[in-house]
């Protein structure tokens, strides 16, 4: 019999656990949550099930896209301890082994976040020079591609060029993930926007799986994705989130939080807000109650 306890851990993320299987990898969605790339001491309760509902509901609408690493979420096929089966179920899937590319492909398609804030020294965001006079919110003219660097534990990631990612990649991988990128991107903001979600922005992980690019990690949830309800979104203000931001702008208030561990107990108050926003995304996305 399987339990977590006498199978391998590979890797632990700010999120995420993997465990090898006989073939494959056993990937887990905890409740922890991270920001500013610190890992908080509160969970909110049921936040690795809402992902994972909400990364294989885009896995498989976005497979006619790219190829992903998903292999299954039933499993039956594996014998595990009863205690362990309830934990895993509805937060696990069994992934196919990749290497992962050592950039986080982040598109944008409206300014907010550290996009914003780029834009405000600079006017622009991963050397991308944007219109001026643009306000916080703002659709951009086209979606943008500024990705980032996989930065080690306790470091965090920072934006760079298209030219930095040909260093890391080479000209034609480089050109094929910000190609895959931008149009996964605009395939989920159309289907989103369907059901009355804005995608604000996303961040894409890609690996290498047989030879080819495939989907991996996680896939526009609100952890890695900005959520904005349409009907409440207006240039110039701060819309309503439906993601991390609400955790965010909370930490923001703690002013004597220097970003480095051990960060802050989250309230409850604020711990039932993040829990209702990742819920009300999930159902409003998928089409299904979350139960």
């Amino acid at each position: 019999m399987l339990t977590l306890e006498n199978l391998e851990l590979v890797a632990r993320g700010k999120v995420r656990d993997l465990y090898r299987l006989d073939t494959g990898l056993l990937m887990v969605a905890s409740d922890r949550i991270s920001a500013f790339d610190v890992v908080m001491p509160t969970a909110i309760p049921d936040k690795g099930r809402i992902l994972t509902r909400l990364s294989c509901f885009w896995f498989d609408h976005l497979r006619p896209v790219v190829a992903n690493h998903v292999v299954s979420t039933d499993l039956a096929c594996l014998d595990l301890a009863d205690d362990d089966r309830t934990w895993l179920e509805g937060r696990s899937m069994i992934v196919r082994e990749a290497k992962v590319l050592p950039v986080e492909c982040v598109v944008r398609g409206y300014l907010a976040g550290s996009g914003w804030r780029d834009y405000q020294t600079s006017g622009a965001i991963a050397g991308l020079q944007l219109p001026s006079g643009l306000q916080h919110g703002d659709r951009l003219p086209e979606p943008v591609f500024t990705p980032s660097t996989k930065a080690p534990a306790g470091m965090h990631d920072e934006t760079i060029t298209f030219d930095s990612v040909i260093d890391r990649l080479g000209r034609e991988c480089a050109g094929r993930v910000r190609s895959l990128a931008l149009e996964l991107y605009e395939e989920a903001h159309a289907e989103a926007g369907r059901r009355g979600i804005i995608l604000a922005d996303t961040k894409f992980e890609f690996g290498i799986i047989d030879g080819d690019i495939a989907l991996v990690d996680e896939c526009l949830t609100s952890d890695s994705s900005r959520f904005w309800p349409a009907d409440s979104w207006q240039p110039g203000t701060h819309p309503v989130s439906l993601d991390k931001q609400i955790l965010r702008a909370w930490l923001d208030t703690r002013t004597s939080w220097a970003r480095t561990p051990p960060a802050p107990d989250i309230p409850q108050e604020i711990v039932e807000r993040i829990r209702h926003g990742y819920i009300e995304a999930c159902e409003r996305l998928t089409g299904r109650p979350f139960t």
